[in-house]
């Protein structure tokens, strides 16, 4: 049994969740750039409304990705600050593995979830994922990765069960290969990753021992070069001016 505080600003809303003993307690808001304003309050009242400290907690999951640069840089933050003042393991969760797990919680009969995000620059994020028999968790079955509609590959483990396409990405669903299209039974693409989903994933994680220390709780782009143009940038706003005449 355990008690997981879980944050996420992986997308446009903000949401912070509590697991308490198997029941999850969650604020959702959808409130574009206000992640800032709203996610210490929103842990605070969590916290406050259960009469739970920080401190009484087992450990702090998190949305580390992928999605939103700016929101999970806020994410990172918040959840290793939180963790280093009352010395906590974290879980980094994938929100890729947040949305499968909310497939299953609406259709507890699938077998498994093609998930994708808008990543914006004509791009998804993308992960598929089955579900275990025995606890119901989403398992990955294909890695994740950041790549335009038409590069998605179909993997064997699609052929088996029960499949829904979840996720913005599937908006793109024009785009996407027909023979990964003929495998989803459904499509829902307004389904956005929720604290209460990277809770209970949270919870298993530190429950089998996987938190790990604030300072390796990363989040996890997927496009690394996002990362990489914004520090060349830095560098070359700091480079000195070339004084005329040189060079």
């Amino acid at each position: 049994m355990s008690k997981i505080l879980a944050l996420d600003t992986s997308t446009q809303a903000c949401s912070v969740a509590l697991w308490l003993d198997g029941e999850v307690r969650e604020d959702f808001r959808d409130l574009p750039r206000q992640h800032t304003q709203l996610l210490l309050p929103m842990v605070q009242q969590m916290l406050d409304q259960a009469g739970v400290s920080l401190k009484r907690l087992d450990g702090i999951a998190f949305g580390r990705g992928p999605g939103s640069f700016t929101g999970l840089r806020i994410c990172t933050g918040v959840t290793q600050g939180l963790a280093f003042g009352a010395d906590l393991p974290v879980a980094p969760v994938s929100t890729l593995a947040a949305l499968a797990l909310q497939a299953r919680h609406s259709d507890p009969d699938l077998d498994g979830a093609m998930v994708a995000i808008d990543a914006r620059m004509d791009e998804i994020y993308w992960g598929a994922y089955r579900f275990d028999t025995d606890t119901g968790l989403p398992i990955l079955a294909a890695d994740e990765r950041v790549c335009p509609p038409e590069r998605v590959e179909e993997n064997p483990l699609f052929a088996q069960g029960r499949w829904i396409g979840i996720g913005s990405g599937w908006n793109y669903r024009e785009r996407l290969p027909a023979s990964v299209l003929a495998r989803v039974e459904t499509i829902d693409p307004q389904p956005e990753p929720r604290a209460a989903a990277i809770a209970e994933l949270g919870a298993a994680m530190i429950a089998a021992g996987q938190g790990v220390l604030p300072e390796q709780a990363l989040p996890v782009y997927l496009r690394d070069d996002v990362a990489k143009k914004k520090g060349e940038q830095k560098k070359a706003d700091q480079k000195p001016a070339q004084k005329k005449g040189e060079g």
